[in-house]
């Protein structure tokens, strides 16, 4: 049987791509109403709920000779203290000098040879107000399974029930010696295949089922060739990177958002995606690019996780390439043009491909899976990556104080030197601007671009941002349908 703490392909191949410039962990920067918790307050709170997810005490352990992919094992030297950090903000404590802070903290690398994730409990922001910022290597987890920890890790009401102890209190499990990480190693390769070979004649008396299962995965991967072969259009967004960062947002509104879609038809993520593309189209016009009949390439990730495997950490996503028609200035052309597109995609089975490959990936030697990430790093199949992912849709809160606003990270991959992460949260729907330092050293003009592009996109849906009404909801009036003709 497979080490169930063995690293699945999907999660190696983020420890391969990462670089000196280009760093995996994905991160977050999460607004708090005051009074910020003592610090040892918030570590001992955190130690209380570690035993709901043990992969915070687990670090990597490298099969020699690279024989296999890495395993989690125990952190004999575990310190909670390690991993939360303190520290204050100067005066006046704005988001200004949060972004700076966000930008130096989410440019560190995590440390390998420890549990991979921090947490920083900023101090000094304005009005009372603290933040906590999140970083998580992406080996460990993925947007979806991390939103499903967040509700682990915080709670739910100002006056949340005791969390139940663990049945027995935590002591690591001895470390493998390299011997026997090599031996494990070689051991599962030889024997996995036999299972896997038992799988498929058991599956092989629905022929049916097969035929169709092995169409749509076949019409998937020509989909996912067919896009690799279109390259992403040079722009200003693909050069050489650092490994410093600038780190920004904007605030939106999920009803917002909502109200857009059903003017114009499409879903949120259609909507979004325009919004996306309008914002870069007027930056690069800004900058004296020609964006005429331009169409940037958005690396889209799709979660594949079932309902099921929620809460479960590692990486369960597939991928789609976006259209992002930067030269259409009309708002409601431009989401009329992804819309369809979005749909053509959808239809011809690229995620049903990327998952396919991210399957296959599981039975690569670890040397050409190595190769293949850093091949794939240099390839132009994108522009910039924009991930869209759900999030809790009722108010969060640690230790009665209740998080007001939550902005996500992505990474940056090589020669990508802008990443746009999107969460909702407790009816927003928020922004956050992920850019190298020196490619984009005016990423605040980028986000005023983004928040206009939201503006205009909403009016000439004639879908106005939600009112706060009686309880702190917000309500927004049906829109008006907008014609779809051509």
């Amino acid at each position: 049987m497979p080490n169930p703490d063995r690293l699945t392909g999907l999660d190696s191949s983020f420890l391969h791509l990462e670089r000196d410039s280009a760093h995996m962990h994905v991160a977050g920067c999460s607004v708090f109403e005051g009074p910020a918790p003592d610090y040892w307050e918030l570590v001992d709170a955190i130690v209380s709920r570690l035993h709901l997810v043990p992969r915070y005490r687990q670090r990597l352990a490298f099969v020699p000779l690279e024989q296999g992919r890495p395993v989690w094992v125990d952190d004999p030297h575990f310190k909670a203290a390690y991993h939360v950090r303190h520290t204050a903000l100067p005066r006046p404590g704005s988001d200004r000098e949060l972004k700076r802070l966000a930008g130096r903290v989410f440019s560190q690398a995590l440390d390998r040879s420890r549990p991979l994730w921090e947490l920083w409990l900023v101090e000094g922001l304005a009005d009372g107000r603290f933040a906590l910022l999140s970083k998580t290597h992406h080996a460990l987890v993925d947007g979806v399974s991390g939103v499903d920890i967040a509700t682990v890790l915080f709670d739910t009401s100002r006056d949340p029930a005791p969390v139940a102890p663990p049945d027995h209190e935590w002591a690591p499990r001895p470390l493998p010696t390299g011997p026997q990480l090599l031996a494990d190693a070689l051991l599962e390769r030889a024997t996995v295949p036999a299972e896997i070979a038992r799988g498929v004649r058991a599956v092989l008396r629905g022929p049916r089922q097969v035929a169709d299962r092995v169409g749509t995965a076949l019409v998937g991967l020509g989909a996912m060739a067919w896009a690799g072969l279109n390259t992403a259009p040079p722009s200003p967004f693909n050069v050489r990177i650092g490994p410093h960062r600038r780190f920004t947002w904007v605030n939106g509104d999920l009803n917002q958002f909502k109200a857009i879609k059903n003017a114009l038809g499409g879903t949120v993520n259609d909507a979004v995606l325009t919004a996306v593309a309008g914002g870069l189209g007027s930056y690069m016009r800004l900058h004296g690019h020609d964006t005429d009949g331009v169409v940037l390439k958005a690396m889209v990730p799709v979660s594949v996780r079932a309902d099921v495997e929620r809460g479960a950490l590692g990486n369960r996503v597939a991928a789609m390439w976006a259209p992002l028609p930067v030269g259409v200035t009309d708002p409601i052309q431009r989401m009329l043009m992804i819309r369809r597109e979005m749909d053509g995609i959808k239809e011809s089975g690229q995620a049903v491909g990327a998952q396919v490959l991210t399957e296959l990936s599981g039975f690569a030697p670890p040397t050409i899976m190595a190769q293949a990430a850093r091949l794939q790093a240099r390839q132009r199949l994108f522009n910039v990556v924009v991930t869209n992912v759900p999030g809790p849709q009722f108010p969060l809160y640690i230790g009665g104080r209740e998080l007001l606003r939550l902005y996500p990270m992505v990474p940056l991959a090589e020669n990508t030197a802008l990443g746009i992460a999107i969460m909702s949260y407790n009816g927003q729907l928020n922004f956050g601007l992920t850019a190298d330092y020196d490619a984009l050293p005016d990423a605040e003009t980028l986000a005023e671009e983004l928040r206009a592009a939201i503006e205009e996109l909403a009016a000439a849906a004639n879908a106005p941002e939600g009112e706060p009404v009686d309880g702190g909801e917000k309500v927004v009036e049906a829109a008006q349908p907008v014609p779809t003709a051509e």
